[in-house]
């Protein structure tokens, strides 16, 4: 019978060193990873590319929008207050992503602040759980920074809008990215 044992035992430890594997292989795969190049929107899931491959010029997507002019050099957060967009701009001067926000009902005036603290997750001034919270600037009381609706929500106007919230939010995937890149410390330069 002991040899029986062992043949269970030895199979047993298999069977979980394999589950270790697969569960440790799909961390991975969900964790946010190195931040991804600068693109353009993405076409909306009615659209359907045009026929020929991609070869054609007319084929190629929109380029991304232009980190604002006057916004600094050096690595840094740009967020546009007209354009409702984030560019994240490494030490180069170069955009490495660029994205859409929902502005926040209060918003800072135009400058460069720097990043003052950060939360994995909390619940927001609208009662919505939250994740990947930056914050970069306080206006009357009022602290403003970016964040992602756990939800994927993003606020409506009028409701919990008329409130005067501070948070600017933006797609779990961007908030990710920016949560990465917007370390305590990193400017966020706001732009008209």
């Amino acid at each position: 019978m002991p040899a029986k044992s062992s043949t269970i035992v030895t199979g047993l430890t298999a069977a979980a060193l394999v589950a270790i594997g697969v569960l440790g292989f799909q961390a991975s795969a969900s964790a946010s990873g190195p931040l991804t190049p600068v693109r353009g929107d993405a076409p909306s899931a009615g659209e359907k590319p045009a026929a020929g491959g991609g070869h054609d010029k007319k084929d190629k997507p929109p380029a991304p929008a232009a980190v604002p002019a006057q916004s600094g050099s050096g690595k840094r957060v740009v967020y546009a207050l007209g354009a409702k967009r984030v560019w994240l701009v490494g030490a180069d001067g170069a955009a490495q992503r660029t994205f859409a926000v929902a502005p926040s009902a209060v918003s800072p005036l135009p400058g460069a602040y720097p990043v003052t603290s950060r939360s994995v997750s909390v619940t927001g001034s609208d009662g919505v759980a939250i994740e990947h919270v930056v914050r970069f600037a306080s206006v009357d009381g009022v602290v403003v920074g970016f964040s992602a609706a756990v939800d994927g929500s993003t606020p409506t106007p009028g409701g919990a809008r008329a409130k005067k919230t501070g948070g600017i939010r933006e797609s779990r995937e961007d908030g990710a990215a920016l949560w990465d890149f917007a370390v305590r410390g990193v400017k966020v330069v706001v732009v008209r």
